[in-house]
């Protein structure tokens, strides 16, 4: 059986519980498995003499072996006494003795340990040291036989004594070369997934520091290799011991690195020779992603090398080295894709939307859209006019707004214009901060489309938000048609009745001018747009690549509809130059005018007096008739133990991360990226999150909000439910909304001036300056109280302080970029998540995706195909197709 990346371990690996462990951390191939770093490498062990340990310290020496004994009893132990009276000579020390001891339930393993011991007078040991009755003593510490002078290793009646390695340096080396530390949880050990690690390396053909030559591959009959450590290892089954470091199947606290891999677990199904050299078996089963000049130019490692540096380091320079090669893949695979998208483009044709009449800019040969005069974005247009109108339809809309255009609106108006009107696709993302007239820009651009005689769609998350966007929409193009006539909009999404829907469905598909706002409907095999020339997608991180792509296929006269992405989530530009690099790219900074700063209070939840002083605020702005909006990140409690429910992230096990890979994506608000771990790769136990169903019944019975009525929103509510409770919210009858983050995006009640968020310190920045965009846009005062359960001092606290202090959301984005990593805000790297972006730093990293993308421009002109890397050319495929969650998920 030929072993690849994309092997499932389940069909390679007996243990189904270590399966199952790995499965819940999103490793589920080999791929999954080499491609999960670890997130540290340990100091290299000290070589020292006994003399010179120190209690508790990890050390480790070169002995000879003196004696070995097996005592008897309830328990067996095996005792050998070593001293290094040799090695400390090399170090001008006097010897010391030591005694080696090992406990065992099973006779068979004693017997195990006691050979292996005996085998090699000499070996290098590994552990940390402890005193029992004023003798020093290494319990159950890793060690290596080495195989003496070559006279002395002459076979004995045909039998070749085997050794863990063929001279005393090489065993040295291995002893206290660095080891990686990964992300691990309560049901898989760091050390447990570096020795799967090894196992699959191993089995590809490497011939890692913990593998001596000639382990041997068990034959076709399924049968499995073992440690070659001198003496066949007896299994787990035969043993019953646990936590024997050593032992193949073990659960031990400290699994040894310093013999073969444990590949027990591991069924080789193969009777493939091993002859060949380790390197050249692993290169052609892991074959080079970056083309040989690339790798050259920049001094890179071959893929395989690298992969074997980062799991079985030899050295941290070493292992640094690796990590740079494969950033550098991650960003020159990232780029080449992005370039080789916009190049795609660029050669697909799509319906030229020019406008007409004197706005047009006739005569200047440019092509470009411009504005003629200021006075076309002021005056107290009402928007509703009658009678035979002149001009576009585009600047009729901009004439009736009843407020001046921003210049930034002003400007990206003209830029989009001019996209619009070549006969190539537009593909273009706005970003503006909550509030900055991104709809009145979109808008703009679609009436300029239906103006030429095309559909415009504009997509919405939510179906709240879609019925939101139909009513502004409908009301702002009343009377805007040549002859007073109203510009078709229809509505349409998943929620509606059947014969809505078969109506809004009918209009789309018969092609006629106007506009369509859609939910995730307009995604359906059913939806059909003939003549559709430019699709609008609002809160774009949203929606998938393949999602975005299947409206390329709404046009039946194979064009490519131009394409608007929006996002109100800040991006700091070496982010979305990065991530969105097939995309051009505008800023909308200005805030229109007439709101106010949100003022941002950082409440500490133990903190009482200023809760109750908090709520009693809350309730004198209801009282003014304002409305207040209450964030959970979880949904409801669980039953079982009475508090939050296991579905979310962030919970107080210590294997959180698995959780967050199956939970619901409406259905919890956050992803928690701050999970701390400590040394072992153990997540750090926290407070489990509050719920909408826990907040919403603790707030009814303060004193506070006696009288007053309160709403809840979640995901999980249907589509009718959370539109008659958003109209309750607005209307007053409901003036508190408790609610996950559902409410994050579209959600537009002017007279909301409170919100608070629970655990505030357990969301990304950039999301919690969403959730803060809710509430002022009346032009009213306006609060967001962040409660926090962080502790003083933590980067949790710090981060807080950030969005505390500052309301500017591209600096708020960079700061959250910096405090997380980019990896992170890309898509997790360890939980499961699909992005290929795992080590690439957006912001460290700046310089290097330049580089990259300079080269893959170069790469692209001279091979557009890919057709002499053919490798490179999967990888952009499978970065394509598994990049669904853009950076600004949350």
């Amino acid at each position: 059986m030929s072993i690849t990346l994309s092997t499932a371990l389940g069909s390679l690996m007996t243990n189904k519980r270590r399966v199952s462990a790995l499965k819940s951390l999103g490793v589920t191939t080999v791929g999954d498995a080499l491609t999960y770093y670890p997130f540290r490498v340990t100091d290299p062990v000290r070589l020292q003499t006994i003399r010179e340990a120190q209690i508790g310290q990890q050390m480790a020496f070169v002995a000879t072996v003196r004696d070995v004994r097996v005592v008897p009893g309830r328990m067996l132990r095996v005792i050998a006494t070593v001293d290094d009276a040799d090695f400390a000579r090399t170090r001008n020390m006097p010897g010391g003795t030591a005694q080696l001891i090992f406990f065992g339930g099973r006779k068979n393993y004693i017997d195990w340990v006691s050979m292996r011991l005996k085998s090699s007078p000499m070996l290098v040991v590994s552990g940390t040291p402890s005193e029992y009755m004023g003798q020093l003593q290494f319990t159950h510490p890793d060690f290596l036989t080495v195989a003496p002078p070559a006279p002395a290793s002459a076979a004995v009646a045909g039998a070749k004594p085997k050794y863990d390695a063929d001279s005393l340096e090489d065993a040295v080396l291995r002893v206290t070369r660095p080891r990686p530390v990964y992300h691990a949880s309560s049901r898989i050990s760091s050390a447990h997934i570096h020795d799967t690690i090894l196992g699959l390396l191993w089995m590809m053909g490497a011939r890692t520091s913990s593998t001596p030559e000639g382990l041997p591959v068990a034959a076709g009959d399924g049968t499995l290799p073992t440690r070659n450590t001198g003496a066949i290892a007896p299994s787990m089954a035969e043993t019953g011991m646990a936590g024997t470091p050593g032992v193949p199947g073990t659960t031990g606290t400290s699994a040894s690195a310093l013999v073969a891999p444990s590949t027990d677990d591991i069924a080789v199904q193969s009777g493939e020779s091993t002859a060949e050299s380790g390197t050249d078996a692993l290169e052609r089963a892991i074959p080079d992603i970056l083309p040989e000049s690339i790798r050259a130019a920049k001094g890179l490692m071959h893929r395989a090398e690298a992969f074997l540096a980062i799991h079985d380091p030899d050295s941290r320079a070493r292992f640094n080295q690796a990590i740079e090669t494969l950033r550098y893949e991650e960003a020159f695979v990232s780029q080449t894709s992005l370039v080789k998208a916009r190049q795609h483009a660029h050669k697909s044709s799509a319906h030229a939307c020019p406008l007409t009449g004197a706005a047009a800019g006739e005569g200047n040969g440019t092509g470009t859209a411009a504005i003629v005069t200021d006075a076309r974005f002021s005056g107290d247009h009402t928007g509703s006019q009658t009678g035979s109108q002149t001009g576009n339809l585009r600047d009729r809309f901009i004439a009736s707004l009843p407020f001046t255009l921003t210049r930034g609106q002003r400007q990206v108006i003209d830029d989009i214009a001019a996209d619009l009107s070549r006969d190539w696709p537009m593909q273009r993302l706005l970003q503006g901060e909550v509030g900055s007239g991104k709809t009145v820009v979109a808008l703009a651009a679609m009436l300029q489309a239906v103006d030429a005689g095309y559909q415009s769609v504009l997509v919405a998350p939510t179906q709240v938000l879609a019925e939101q966007h139909y009513e502004t929409i409908s009301r702002m193009v009343t009377g805007l048609g040549e002859s007073g006539e109203d510009i078709p909009v229809t509505l349409l999404t998943g929620g509606m009745k059947l014969a809505a829907r078969r109506k809004a469905l009918g209009v789309a598909a018969s092609g006629t001018p106007g506009i369509i706002v859609a939910t995730h409907a307009a995604f359906s095999k059913t939806f059909q747009a003939p003549h559709l020339a430019l699709v609008v997608i609002d809160e774009q991180h949203r929606f998938g690549v393949e999602q975005r792509e299947s409206l390329n296929a709404k046009a039946d006269d194979g064009t490519t509809p131009h394409l608007l992405v929006m996002t109100a989530t800040p991006i700091p530009r070496t982010a979305a130059m990065t991530w969105f690099g097939d995309l051009d790219i505008s800023w909308l900074t200005e805030l229109p005018g007439g709101r106010k700063p949100i003022r941002t209070v950082v409440v500490n939840e133990a903190d009482a007096n200023t809760m109750g002083r908090m709520f009693a605020h809350i309730r004198a702005r209801i009282d003014a008739g304002e409305r207040a909006y209450i964030v959970c990140p979880r949904i409801d409690m669980d039953e079982e133990t009475g508090t939050s429910g296991t579905t979310g992230v962030g919970s107080s096990s210590a294997g959180s991360r698995s959780s967050r890979a199956s939970r619901a994506g409406n259905d919890i608000g956050i992803d928690d990226p701050y999970e701390t771990y400590d040394d072992n790769g153990e997540t750090v136990a926290r407070p489990p999150l509050h719920s909408v169903e826990e907040i919403a019944a603790r707030l009814q019975k303060l004193p506070q909000f006696q009288g007053i009525p309160f709403a809840t929103l979640t995901g999980r509510d249907k589509d009718d439910v959370k539109t008659e409770v958003m109209a309750g919210f607005d209307s007053g009858a409901t003036p508190v909304l408790v609610s996950t983050t559902v409410i994050e995006v579209g959600v537009d009640v002017k007279q909301a001036s409170c919100i608070v968020i629970f655990d505030a310190d357990r969301y990304g920045l950039s999301q919690l300056h969403q959730l803060r965009g809710r509430v002022g846009r009346g032009g009213t005062n306006s609060w967001a109280f962040l409660i926090s359960r962080a502790e003083p001092g933590s980067v949790a606290e710090q981060r807080l302080e950030v969005i505390h202090h500052s309301l500017d959301g591209a600096e708020i984005a960079q700061a959250d970029l910096e405090f997380r990593g980019a990896g992170d805000v890309l898509g997790d790297a360890q939980s499961g998540g699909k992005s290929s972006l795992k080590l690439l730093r957006v912001v460290k990293d700046a310089d290097l995706i330049a580089d990259a993308r300079a080269r893959a421009e170069q790469l692209l002109s001279a091979d557009p195909d890919l057709s002499g890397a053919v490798q490179l050319a999967g990888a952009v495929l499978d970065f394509t197709r598994g990049n669904e969650t853009f950076l600004t998920s949350s």
